[in-house]
């Protein structure tokens, strides 16, 4: 899986393609290395963090959580991200299952 449940929080692991032609989540997936993450696009360019906010406005509505809960912890300007998001980890966890199948 390509997060870890922690006391009041969970770390997500995203891979991100910015300059897409719609955003999107498309679920887990391996990487060559075979680190599991959740793939993301947005249409927002790699330019002035505006894809790193796509991202973070992306997957708060797919949670369904507001965006202040979710933060970017690692890869500010890499294409894999590590996510910090804040909330009840058992809550979180069940919901990104359901991304995972997406």
């Amino acid at each position: 899986m390509p997060y870890s449940s922690h006391a009041d929080h969970v770390r997500l692991t995203v891979r991100l393609t910015p300059g897409a032609s719609r955003d999107g989540l498309e679920g887990f997936a391996s990487l060559a290395d075979g680190e599991c993450v959740l793939k993301a696009r947005v249409t927002a360019v790699a330019e002035a963090g505006k894809a790193n906010k796509a991202l973070v406005a992306l997957v708060a509505k797919s949670l369904r959580l507001p965006k202040s809960a979710i933060s970017i912890i690692s890869g500010e300007t890499a294409r894999k991200k590590i996510l910090r998001i804040d909330g009840d980890p058992e809550d979180v966890s069940a919901k990104l299952l359901t991304l995972g199948g997406s």
